[in-house]
């Protein structure tokens, strides 16, 4: 129902008006006379007549209009088709940016995060929380324990913050020698924002305000045993801490849940790993059993958990320098997340839901 429109006391509604205002001499032939007395009554009952139907209809909340009713799915392609579009003539005009470290944030938010996020929503239907934790502004160092035999785990802790975060923040993350070996790879971690895990990197995106993600535990908590899931490996000698103390920027813990069962590593093929070069060679259930078919990770039920930030800016630049404060602040994020996965997994009620 349409909006009432009120009508003042004592005055018609113009499309009931079949005769003149009362009061006044209707003109005819040139000529002056005076309306008729009854007329008059007429007019003043229809106008008392009007405001008690304004009354009524003003004790009545109005209803909103109903939005434009559209095809199925029509103007939901069409929105698609037109971002398409959109996209293509940038890259076709080079009109995108693409920054000193090789990120492309227009290949990243189109295609990339696009082409993970059914992964993220369907598959692993992951769950986030904290995210408020992570600053609307200014960089901050994001430390994850890292674990499932191929660093899915990143990829998804880069479309959790970029999708569940108020203002739609990226992840930088340190990613290590390897990736940035092999071809393909390489040229799609640059595209996604990702650079090599050294202290100059991780300093001066900090310093720009990014957020940057680090798993400290490297190739020790990915390749890990089944057998020592969810037990964090050693953080390293603390570059993290150090990088964070120079730039000023908080320190968020991550607990990641979930990641450890999509390859369930039960041995590790040494020999073949040296021959390929590559740190570990994992033999899961599945894998090299059923081929490239062993290769698809099991749709298990993520939790990924952002803790509060540890601030840094109270510490004076020397403080980087300090071995001991150094030593502190890396043991306490490490506990901080394995208490959290601990905690995570006694809530959990099943690997897959």
């Amino acid at each position: 129902m349409a909006d009432a429109k009120v009508i003042p006391f004592g005055e018609e509604p113009r499309s009931r008006r079949k005769g003149p205002r009362p009061g006044r001499a209707k003109r005819s032939q040139g000529s002056l006379k005076p309306v008729p007395q009854q007329r008059d009554e007429e007019l003043e009952r229809g106008a008392d007549e009007a405001a008690e139907a304004t009354t009524a209809a003003s004790a009545v909340p109005p209803v909103p209009p109903h939005p434009p009713r559209r095809a199925p799915g029509g103007g939901d392609w069409e929105r698609r088709l037109a971002h398409g579009l959109s996209f293509l003539r940038r890259r076709i005009t080079g009109d995108y940016e693409v920054d000193d470290f090789g990120y492309d944030e227009d290949l990243t938010d189109q295609v990339l995060m696009s082409l993970l996020r059914p992964m993220y929503e369907k598959y692993f239907r992951v769950e986030v929380k904290g995210i408020e934790n992570i600053p609307d502004s200014g960089g901050a160092l994001v430390v994850a324990n890292h674990s499932g035999v191929l660093p899915l785990d990143g990829l998804m802790l880069q479309v959790a913050v970029h999708d569940n975060h108020p203002a739609e923040r990226h992840l930088r993350l340190l990613a290590a020698d390897l990736v940035f070996m092999l071809p393909v790879v390489n040229e799609l971690a640059r595209k996604a924002g990702h650079t090599l895990a050294c202290a100059e990197d991780a300093q001066l995106l900090l310093e720009r305000g990014e957020v940057v993600g680090v798993m400290p535990e490297g190739f020790k908590g990915i390749g890990k045993p089944f057998s020592e899931r969810y037990k964090l490996q050693r953080f390293g000698r603390g570059g993290f801490v150090s990088t964070a103390l120079r730039a000023g920027a908080p320190i968020v813990p991550c607990s990641i849940v979930g990641a450890e069962e999509i390859y369930p590593m039960v041995g590790n093929a040494k020999t073949l790993a040296r021959l390929l070069g590559v740190p570990y060679f994992p033999i899961t259930p599945t894998f090299p059993l059923l081929g490239p078919l062993g290769a698809v990770p099991l749709p298990t039920k993520w939790t990924i958990q952002f803790g509060e930030p540890i601030p840094t800016d109270g510490h004076p630049p020397e403080a980087a320098d300090d071995p001991m404060l150094m030593f502190n602040l890396t043991d306490q994020v490490r506990e901080t997340i394995q208490h959290t996965l601990y905690k995570l997994l006694v809530q959990r009620r099943s690997v897959f839901f």
